[in-house]
C-alpha cells in the first residue's frame, strides 16, 4: 500500500461533510473539536491540506495544526464553495 503525499482534512460539521466533499478527504470537524482531539492521528512529517465552506475555519485550525508542529500547512482559499464554484469534482452523497 502507498504511503499518501498529503492529507486532506476537512473541518467542517458532519452534517456539512456528509453533503459533498473532496474525494480523499477526512472528516475532522474544527467548531466541534474534534480535529483537536484527532490531531495526533495525523502524520507531522506529511502536507496537510485543510479546507471548510469558506475558508473561516480553515484558518484557525491550519493556525492550531502549526502551532501543533505540522510543518506543511495549506488552506483552500475560499473553502469548498470556491471549489464547487469554479466547477471542480466534489463527491456527491
Amino acid at each position: 500500500m502507498r504511503k499518501p503525499r498529503a492529507q486532506l482534512v476537512d473541518v467542517r460539521t458532519p452534517d456539512e461533510f456528509a453533503t459533498g466533499h473532496l474525494e480523499g478527504a477526512i472528516g475532522l470537524d474544527w467548531a466541534g473539536g474534534i480535529l483537536e482531539q484527532r490531531m495526533s492521528e495525523l502524520d507531522k512529517e506529511l502536507p496537510v491540506l485543510v479546507y471548510c465552506a469558506s475558508g473561516r475555519r480553515s484558518a484557525a485550525a491550519a493556525s492550531a495544526l502549526r502551532n501543533d508542529g505540522f510543518r506543511i500547512v495549506y488552506e483552500l482559499e475560499g473553502g469548498i464553495s470556491a471549489w464547487r464554484s469554479s466547477g471542480l469534482p466534489v463527491l456527491e452523497p
